[in-house]
């Protein structure tokens, strides 16, 4: 026999050899009569004493009451038969329990007994019990415990139910939800940023400019030149949203009102980015970037085949309005054909994929942004080109007085910002695509 089985197998060869009444059903009293006995004892003590502690009482009322003060021997009298009560009162108490563990443990093992009697082979057994029933060991007795025996065990604890799937709890996270995931929002600090106190923005914007500047002989006329401005506006519009919650969320689940907000707060800021960058300025709409900027329109003579040629001539056209750039904008994934680019050799044109690097293109940024069309782009010097002016920065409201709110127990949650965008020198933007013919 493997040493690994034996005191199992012995265990099990005992309890075959053992009479019927030791491995029956256990018995019930448990000791329990011996506990009910001393506590009955212990209870008729009780009563004793307290009689006793009564009649001392009355005694010291009546002494006190002749002379005003007790004597040393009754306040001892009393003092000892209050402790004994006490002690008697605990252990009273202690011997209770006592007896009803004991009964709590007899029904449990009379339950067990009787199921187990009832499910007979598909009860769940221990290893022990699964040891003693099987027919190997059984023969192995017979013939004397003679030979080997090799006893494979089929029960195992395990975490479904029946074995130790009960004490297995599940851990739960009580901190910040898990959200999903937000877009990064880029373009607003590339822009000159102001604020306002009024709904319209006015900034007088130069329309004309006449150079007629030249050589002048002493004496001789001076030629003329010409400059002229207009009055240019914009208008203040608002980004807004609400939502819906009822008294009792807000009340029951302490982190909703903070995630609401948060979450108002940066559809707030996505629809500006929208809007910033491709509003249409029709209706309530902001005219975004992308409305004003010059259309690229590639230099002749010079190569235009690449994602990286389009760009350079792009910088390219915005140097030829007089502007300096300072940046390029386009969706995620025409940079990463950017960043894929490699040379005759088969080696990357941006260096070590292994290393870490801030997006550059001809020493300016590159700013990826899912506000972007892919295969859109824009480039130019955003800061000269527009300014954003705030009027009210995000604000977030709860109130109960929204249309059938109050009597339906339910909390609106508003979200509102409001801003102007001015577009000051628009040929400081450049803007096309990637399409190749």
């Amino acid at each position: 026999m493997k040493r690994a089985m034996m005191p199992a197998a012995s265990v099990a060869a005992l309890a075959l050899a053992a009479p019927a009444a030791v491995i029956g059903a256990p018995r019930m009293d448990g000791g329990g009569g011996n506990v009910e006995a001393l506590l009955k004892q212990v209870q008729q003590e009780l009563t004793r004493v307290g009689d006793d502690v009564r009649k001392t009482a009355e005694e010291a009322l009546q002494q006190s009451k002749k002379t005003g003060e007790l004597t040393a021997e009754t306040k001892a009298k009393a003092d000892e038969g209050l402790k004994n009560f006490h002690e008697l009162s605990g252990a009273v108490q202690n011997l209770q329990g006592k007896l009803e563990a004991l009964e709590t443990r007899n029904l449990d093992l009379e339950q067990a007994m009787a199921g187990g009697a009832r499910r007979g082979a598909g009860a769940a057994q221990t290893v022990g019990q699964e040891l003693a029933a099987s027919d190997e060991l059984k023969a192995y007795v017979s013939g004397g415990l003679q030979g080997n025996l090799n006893l494979r065990p089929q029960n195992a604890i395990t975490s479904v139910d029946g074995s130790a799937g009960g004490m297995i709890w599940a851990d739960e996270e009580r901190g910040a939800p898990v959200g999903m995931p937000r877009q990064r929002l880029a373009i607003r600090a590339l822009l000159t940023r102001a604020t306002t106190e009024s709904d319209v923005v006015k900034y007088a914007k130069q329309v004309l400019r006449t150079n007629n500047a030249a050589t002048t002989a002493e004496g001789g006329t001076m030629p003329e030149s010409e400059y002229g401005w207009d009055q240019a506006e914009a208008n203040v519009r608002k980004i807004a949203h609400v939502t819906h919650l009822s008294d009792e969320a807000l009340a029951d689940a302490g982190q909703l009102q903070a995630a609401v907000d948060s979450e108002l707060r940066y559809g707030l800021d996505l629809e500006e980015e929208a809007q910033i960058l491709a509003g249409d300025g029709t209706g309530q709409n902001l005219e975004g970037m992308l409305s004003v900027a010059t259309a690229f329109s590639a230099a002749a003579g010079l190569p235009n085949e690449t994602r990286i040629d389009r760009l350079r001539l792009g910088l390219l056209q915005v140097a030829l309005a007089n502007y300096a750039a300072n940046g390029i904008t386009l969706h995620p994934i025409d940079w990463a054909a950017i960043e894929l680019l490699k040379d005759t050799t088969g080696r990357y044109i941006f260096g070590n994929p292994n290393e870490l690097r801030t997006p550059m293109l001809w020493g300016l940024d590159v700013v990826p942004t899912l506000s972007h069309s892919a295969g859109e782009w824009m480039a130019g010097n955003f800061a000269m080109a527009s300014t954003l002016y705030d009027r009210q920065q995000n604000e977030i409201l709860i109130s109960s007085e929204h249309g059938t709110n109050f009597v339906e127990g339910m909390k609106t949650m508003r979200g509102t910002k409001r801003l102007a965008l001015a577009h000051k020198r628009p040929a400081a933007l450049v803007t096309g695509d990637f399409t190749f013919v």
